[in-house]
């Protein structure tokens, strides 16, 4: 019995919507000139597909989480404030801007100016690795959003949380800022814990980072709009490059490891790919109803060339090889891009056909850049929520955009488990109707392929 209860606690709390707090705010806000937000105040989070569905068959309630914003009254002394902030994990665009925002809100809204940039990571945090960190003022950041990645530099792995803690002791660091993804807001969790447990009053708030839009409940990730837009580029580049050659084949590879929330959101935003593969949507290479023989068909309908995008997490049961794992404990994504290309390029060479087969991917170009338009507003917005979350004491939490709001969600159900793309949503379908590939995948040859030619 006592198993059973221990369960049904576990999955409450593992589910719940409600932010920890280190305890009740009794310090007036030094924040003027602001509507204030009520402690009551919840933001639904099911107008989106994906959440709706989890929230039906997981939650079994309608999820709500606490609008973010200046509080009348806070819970840390701005006097005695000293502030941490991390980046963790791989580059994202907008990194910069999102520290910029968060030194700027603290000393312009609460005059707290003792914020230190955590050098490489986690791993500033652990003393073995001898790295010091910064001070950060508002002349310290004043260009830093024109630059892409991260001034702090940026590492992944965790480190041990006892040790992290023992750290900001020492430091007397009472807010921790952390800016990662799924790897590094569970890490920042265990921070929180680490706190809570020892009964210290340090605030760890997370801004997720994930430029593959994966995190459950935050909405559009911080990055994304940015990356969509670089991507949108090497994909009119892949076009050119397919049709400069007779049935060229421009094969572009975009980042998504379990997720192809950016090859499909780049496909969509420039029209002019014919194939778009992700993880969430399984695809064949051989047989009547595979891609070798899609691109077959296409060509058969008079086509010149073709252009594919592929997630990097797309098609990994096709091919070999053990897995590996990196220092977050990802799974690393064998090589999908280069498959293709060699099993394309051999396909059509075995039949003796003249096809042509350039291959790009841009991955490093398109994460390393600055974040551009609304994408930097997000950013702001995101640090400016963060900010004012914990300045009122709360933690184990990370800030959210969902739809015209900024939201509190616990680090717990925003890492529960990947948001995947919907094959049966918006999204998709908006896919398929600007490459028509279900036509390639599924139509009938129109001509029957032979040598060299494709002969009535």
């Amino acid at each position: 019995m006592s198993t059973i209860l221990d369960k049904i606690v576990s999955d409450r709390e593992r589910y719940s919507c409600d932010v920890k707090t280190l305890g009740e705010c009794k310090l007036p806000s030094p924040v003027a000139h602001r509507r204030c937000v009520d402690d009551g105040e919840r933001v639904f989070a099911t107008e989106n597909e994906t959440y709706a569905k989890f929230a039906a068959t997981r939650l079994g309630h309608q999820p709500t989480f606490e609008r973010a914003g200046p509080k009348a009254k806070i819970f840390h002394d701005p006097s005695w404030t000293r502030v941490g902030i991390v980046t963790a994990g791989g580059l994202c665009p907008g990194l910069n801007t999102v520290i910029k925002g968060i030194v700027e809100i603290l000393g312009f809204d609460y005059g707290v100016n003792k914020v230190f940039g955590i050098r490489y990571g986690y791993a500033g945090l652990n003393p073995q690795y001898g790295y010091e960190p910064v001070l950060l003022d508002a002349d310290a950041v004043d260009t830093i959003h024109d630059v892409g990645g991260t001034v702090l530099g940026s590492s992944r792995g965790q480190q041990p949380a006892d040790v992290m803690v023992d750290t900001l002791e020492r430091m007397n660091i009472n807010i921790l800022f952390c800016i990662g993804g799924d790897g590094s807001l569970r890490c920042a969790s265990d921070i929180a814990a680490e706190v809570l447990r020892r009964g210290l009053k340090i605030s760890v708030v997370g801004i997720p980072k994930t430029i593959d839009n994966d995190l459950m409940f935050v909405g559009r990730s911080f990055g994304f709009e940015s990356a969509v837009a670089e991507a949108a580029e090497v994909l009119r580049s892949a076009h050119v490059e397919a049709k400069g050659t007779p049935h060229g084949i421009g094969l572009v590879k975009l980042m998504g490891r379990d997720s192809g929330f950016i090859a499909a959101a780049a496909t969509v935003a420039n029209p002019i790919v014919n194939f778009c593969l992700v993880p969430e949507v399984r695809f064949e290479m051989d047989g009547e109803r595979g891609l070798l023989a899609a691109l077959e068909r296409r060509f058969a309908a008079g086509k010149s060339h073709a252009v594919i995008v592929v997630a990097e997490g797309a098609g990994q049961e096709l091919m070999e090889g053990v897995e590996e794992r990196d220092p977050s404990g990802n799974v690393l994504k064998k090589d999908i891009g280069d498959f293709l290309k060699r099993r394309i390029s051999a396909h059509f060479k075995a039949k003796g056909f003249d096809a042509s087969v350039k291959y790009i991917d841009p991955s490093y170009t398109i994460r390393s850049c600055p974040a551009k338009g609304t994408d930097a507003m997000r950013c702001y917005g995101l640090a400016r929520a963060a900010v004012h979350a914990a300045m009122a004491g709360r933690t184990d939490c990370v800030v959210g955009n969902i739809g015209e709001s900024f939201a509190l969600v616990p680090i717990s159900l925003a890492t529960i488990e990947r948001q995947k793309l919907d094959a049966d949503g918006l999204v998709w379908r908006s896919v398929l109707d600007a490459t028509r590939q279900e036509f390639y995948f599924d139509a009938k040859p129109r001509r029957v392929f032979s040598g060299d030619v494709f002969a009535p």
